[in-house]
């Protein structure tokens, strides 16, 4: 009798290790998806990315594609702004004012000719009355001059209430503009960006950074960003840190108080241990605090095991003794 309670109590970390983690539940319209942002509205999450998809579900594991948010023609705007440039990337979803405020990258690959543009509507449920996103234009743009890329949006109110916009990819990093809380558009295009993360690297050598995402949380600023090589499917070498500041501003340190502005901070994902070795590059991180107290990261990794396909991936997020944030993948 003494010998099955110990066989029993032995099982029972096993067992508890054993837990399905959301990740591995994860079923439905999976791929592909790439630079995806999530939100929740009413019982209803969305998953937005690249080429303006939408997806959604009612429980986080199922997904459903549905149509594209807008039809995935440039609006004649960002035609003119960005010669060449076919779709449109990299949405960022956030609600402010009484609407849903849809940021977006318009661009070429490895051009830093880019521009962010606007979306907004009243609902993100396509049935409800209302629905349709409505083109406010040009937000802001970068060109050859510039040493920034203005791709990769995301959207922040701050605890003061001002409005703020990250963007950045390569170039000189990751930059941070003021915006006014009425338009959603620079309160000043010509000031000078402040600078929140860049990679160290020679001069004319790349610094890749991109992805930023900035969250409030415990009484740091978070910031999320993806260091690496994305879009090369299973040879991505993507991956994710994190690094926290009292202001939104930063600077942004990592747990070893090492500055993201010198290519620091703290691994928060990436690539599966080479003994598994399927999920490649996982990174463009979008946040969700949920209604319900729980938090989620979502993004992208390359499957391995489906030719190396952009897949949607979401992971709840805990927060260790120590403060900082961990992904339950």
């Amino acid at each position: 009798m003494a010998l099955l309670v110990c066989a029993s109590s032995a099982l029972t970390p096993a067992t508890a290790q054993q837990t399905p983690t959301l990740n591995s539940r994860l079923s439905g319209d999976l791929v592909p998806t790439h630079d995806p942002v999530i939100a929740r509205e009413g019982d209803t999450y969305y998953v937005f990315g690249t080429g303006m998809s939408a997806r959604s579900s009612r429980d986080l594991v199922h997904w459903t594609l549905g149509k594209p948010l807008v039809d995935n023609r440039l609006p004649e705007w960002a035609t003119k702004a960005v010669p060449g440039a076919k779709g449109m990337w990299a949405p960022d979803i956030s609600f402010a004012n009484g609407r849903w405020q849809l940021y977006y990258a318009v661009s070429t690959f490895g051009s830093n000719r880019s521009a962010i543009g606007l979306f907004t509507s009243p609902t993100l449920n396509p049935a409800a009355p209302g629905y349709g996103w409505r083109d406010e234009g040009i937000v802001l743009m970068s060109t050859a001059q510039s040493d920034f890329n203005a791709i990769d949006p995301n959207f922040i109110v701050d605890r003061q209430g001002r409005h703020w916009l990250s963007l950045g990819s390569f170039w000189s990093g990751l930059k941070l503009f003021a915006l006014d809380a009425k338009t959603g558009k620079p309160t000043d295009p010509t000031a000078t960006p402040t600078s929140i993360a860049r990679p160290p690297a020679p001069k004319g050598a790349p610094a890749p950074v991109e992805a930023p995402f900035i969250f409030d949380h415990g009484g740091y600023y978070w910031l999320f960003a993806s260091y690496d090589y994305c879009c090369k499917g299973v040879n991505s070498t993507y991956y994710t840190v994190v690094g926290r500041s009292r202001a939104i501003t930063g600077p942004y340190l990592g747990k070893d108080g090492s500055a993201m502005m010198t290519g620091g901070g703290t691994i928060f994902l990436r690539a599966d241990l080479p003994e598994k070795d399927r999920f490649r590059g996982p990174g463009h991180v979008g946040f969700l605090h949920d209604r319900d107290g729980n938090d989620y990261a979502v993004y992208h990794a390359y499957d391995r095991d489906n030719q190396g396909a952009p897949t949607l991936r979401i992971a709840q997020v805990k927060w260790a003794a120590d403060g900082w944030p961990q992904a339950e993948n």
